[in-house]
C-alpha cells in the first residue's frame, strides 16, 4: 500500500505531507483546491514525464516522494535493475528549473522505464479519462486478461510476436535484394565461366611474351650467335687462340716473377670460361629454329590474354585472377543469401506455429472467464440501480486466422441498460453515469483477480448520486477489503465510507495561493458531508443527514 506522499515545490503545491491508511482513503474539497494535482504528483512518481512548467517556485527544484510497503511480485524488477529489495519501497522524483528530472528507487537512480514498470505494480489510478478506455478493445482485452491470469503467458506470446515481425520484415528485405541480385547473377556467372576457361596462371603471360620476342627473331638469334662463335673460336684469330698464344708466350717467365704467373693463371680461366660461353650460345643456336605453329599458338593465347585484360579493365593476369576471385566470391555470397533465406523462412515457420498454439491457448482462457465475469458484472450492476441492466462479453476469433500482438481474440463489450433492448457496443448506449457504474462493476471484478495493492478513483462517481451512489460506496467498501483505495470523490454517499478522510483546501494567507491538507474527523468530518449534501450553508437537516451517513457506514 501507498504509506506516505510528500510533495514539494509543485504545481500550486509549496510543500505538503499525506499519510494513507490502509483500506479507504477519501479526499474531497472545493473545486480547484488541488486535489487532482495530488494524483499529478503521484503520476510523476510512476512514471509519467515532466517539465519545468509543473514548479511553484522557477527558482527551486521540485521533490515528490512515495513510500510504498514493498510487493513480492516486484521482487523480480529489483534484481533485473540490481536495485535493493527492502520491506518499504521509497521512490522519490527531482525536477529540475530546466525541466530534467532525475528518479530514485531506494536511493538508487533510475531511468523512468523502470520507474513505470515497478508503478505498474504498486498503484492502478482511474480517471474520469479512463472510463472512456473502457470503449477500446485493448481495454477490454486486457480486462478478459486479467481475470484469466494470462499474463505470464502474454508476456511469453508478444516476446515471440515482436521477434516474429521483426523476422518478417528482415526476410522481406533479403528477399528484396536477392531478387535484385539475381538478375544480373547470369551475367556474374557468365564472366566467371569466361575467366575458369581461361586457365589463368600469374607468370604465364610473361613467360609467353618473352617466348613470342625469341620465336619472332630466330633469325636474327641465329646470326649473331654464329657471328659472335666466329670471334670466339672459329676464325684464325679467334679469341680464344689468341690467349692461348699469350698464355704460352708468358709460361718461361711465369717461374720468375709472381706476378705474371698469377695474371696467366687468370688468362687460363679467362679461356675456359669463354669455351663455356661458346658451348652456350652453340645450344642457344641449336634450339633456336624456325617454329611457325609455335609462335601461332603463343600469339592467340596472348591475344586470349589480352582480350580478357582489356574488357575486365585490368593491367595484367594477375589482377584478372583477382577478378576471377571476386566474382567468385560474389556468387558463393548469393548461394549463401538463398541458404540465409530459406533458414530464415523456416524460423519463420517455426514462429507461427508456437504463436499459434501460444494464441489459440490465451484464447481458451479468456473464453473460460467470460461467463462468470459478465454474471458478476450483472450482479454489480443491479447493486448500484441498474436492475434491467445486460452486459456481454463477445469474443471472437479474428477473421483468416490473423494474429496480433495480442493474439488471435477479437473482444467487444455490449451492454443495454434498459430492459428489451439488445446489448450494443458501450459507445452506442452508454451514458456518462451508466459508463461510470459500469466500469466500477468491472473494475471490482478485475480487482478480485488482480494483486495490486493500490487502487485510486478520481471522481468514478460522476454523474450518479443518492440510493445508487450508497450502492457504488458500498462496491468500494468490498473492494478496499483487498486493496487500498484512495478515491477523490464529490459525493457524500461515496465520502461516507472513509477509513481516512482528507480535506484539501486553498490558503492564500502568505500572498500567494497554496494546497494544503487536512485530515477530517468527528464533527469536522460530518460537517464536510453534510457541506456536499447541502452547500455551504449548512442546515440542521443537512447535519443530521450526515451524521446518518457517517453512523450507518
Amino acid at each position: 500500500m501507498l504509506r506516505q506522499l510528500s510533495i514539494q515545490n509543485y504545481a500550486i503545491i509549496d510543500q505538503i505531507h499525506v499519510d494513507f491508511c490502509n483500506g479507504v482513503n477519501i479526499i474531497t474539497g472545493e473545486t480547484g483546491a488541488g486535489k487532482s494535482i495530488l494524483l499529478g504528483a503521484l503520476s510523476l512518481l510512476l512514471g509519467e514525464r515532466a517539465d519545468s512548467k509543473t514548479l511553484y517556485d522557477q527558482n527551486q527544484k521540485c521533490i515528490l516522494e512515495a513510500e510504498f510497503d514493498s510487493v513480492s511480485d516486484t521482487k523480480f524488477l529489483f534484481e533485473e535493475n540490481d536495485l535493493d529489495f527492502e520491506p518499504v519501497t521509497i521512490i522519490r522524483r527531482e525536477i529540475a528549473q530546466n525541466g530534467k528530472s532525475r528518479a530514485f528507487i531506494n536511493d538508487t537512480p533510475v531511468n523512468l522505464n523502470v520507474l513505470k514498470a515497478l508503478g505498474e505494480k504498486l498503484v492502478n489510478m482511474h480517471t474520469q479519462h479512463e472510463t472512456l478506455d473502457l470503449i477500446e478493445a485493448g481495454f477490454q482485452l486486457e480486462v478478459l486478461d486479467t481475470l484469466a491470469k494470462n499474463q505470464s503467458l502474454l508476456k511469453s506470446y508478444k516476446q515471440l510476436f515482436s521477434a516474429y515481425k521483426k523476422d518478417t520484415l528482415r526476410l522481406d528485405a533479403m528477399v528484396h535484394e536477392y531478387n535484385k541480385a539475381k538478375a544480373e547473377l547470369d551475367f556474374l556467372e557468365f564472366q566467371l565461366h569466361e575467366l575458369n576457361e581461361a586457365k589463368l596462371d600469374a607468370e604465364e603471360q610473361t613467360q609467353l611474351e618473352s617466348e613470342q620476342q625469341t620465336l619472332e627473331n630466330v633469325e636474327s638469334i641465329k646470326k649473331a650467335i654464329q657471328a659472335t662463335l666466329q670471334l670466339l673460336q672459329e676464325s684464325e684469330n679467334s679469341s680464344i687462340d689468341i690467349l692461348n698464344e699469350a698464355q704460352s708466350q708468358l709460361k718461361s717467365v711465369a717461374k720468375v716473377h709472381n706476378g705474371i704467373a698469377a695474371l696467366s693463371k687468370r688468362l687460363e680461366n679467362t679461356v675456359v670460361e669463354l669455351k663455356d660461353i661458346a658451348a652456350e650460345f652453340e645450344d642457344i643456336q641449336e634450339a633456336a629454329s624456325l617454329d611457325p605453329e609455335r609462335l601461332e599458338e603463343v600469339n592467340q593465347r596472348l591475344s586470349v590474354l589480352y582480350r580478357l585484360q582489356k574488357k575486365y579493365s585490368a593491367a595484367n593476369t594477375a589482377e584478372l585472377i583477382t577478378i576471377q576471385t571476386e566474382l567468385e566470391q560474389k556468387i558463393k555470397s548469393f548461394d549463401n543469401s538463398a541458404e540465409a533465406i530459406e533458414t530464415l523462412k523456416k524460423q519463420i515457420s517455426n514462429s507461427e506455429k508456437e504463436l499459434n498454439e501460444q494464441s489459440e491457448k490465451l484464447h481458451q482462457n479468456r473464453q473460460k472467464t467470460v461467463a462468470g465475469f459478465q454474471k458478476s458484472v450483472e450482479a454489480n450492476l443491479r447493486l448500484v440501480g441498474m436492475p434491467n441492466a445486460s452486459f456481454i462479453a463477445d469474443i471472437q476469433k479474428l477473421k483468416n486466422n490473423q494474429l496480433n500482438e495480442s493474439g488471435c481474440s477479437d473482444v467487444k463489450f455490449l451492454f443495454s441498460a434498459n430492459k428489451g433492448f439488445a446489448p450494443q457496443e458501450i459507445k452506442e448506449v452508454a451514458s456518462g453515469g451508466e459508463l461510470s457504474r459500469l466500469m466500477l462493476s468491472i473494475k471490482s471484478q478485475v480487482a478480485t483477480a488482480d494483486h495490486l495493492p493500490t487502487m485510486i478513483f478520481d471522481e468514478i462517481d460522476s454523474g450518479i448520486s443518492g440510493e445508487v451512489a450508497l450502492r457504488v460506496g458500498e462496491i468500494m467498501r468490498t473492494m478496499s477489503k483487498g486493496h487500498q483505495l484512495i478515491c477523490i470523490t464529490h459525493v457524500p454517499q461515496i465520502a461516507r465510507i472513509a477509513d481516512r478522510h482528507f480535506y484539501i483546501y486553498k490558503d492564500s494567507t502568505k500572498g500567494k495561493t497554496n494546497t494544503r491538507i487536512k485530515i477530517l474527523e468527528g464533527q469536522d468530518r460530518i460537517i464536510e458531508i453534510a457541506k456536499m449534501l447541502s452547500g455551504e450553508k449548512v442546515s440542521d437537516a443537512a447535519l443530521a443527514n450526515a451524521k446518518e451517513l457517517v453512523n450507518n457506514n
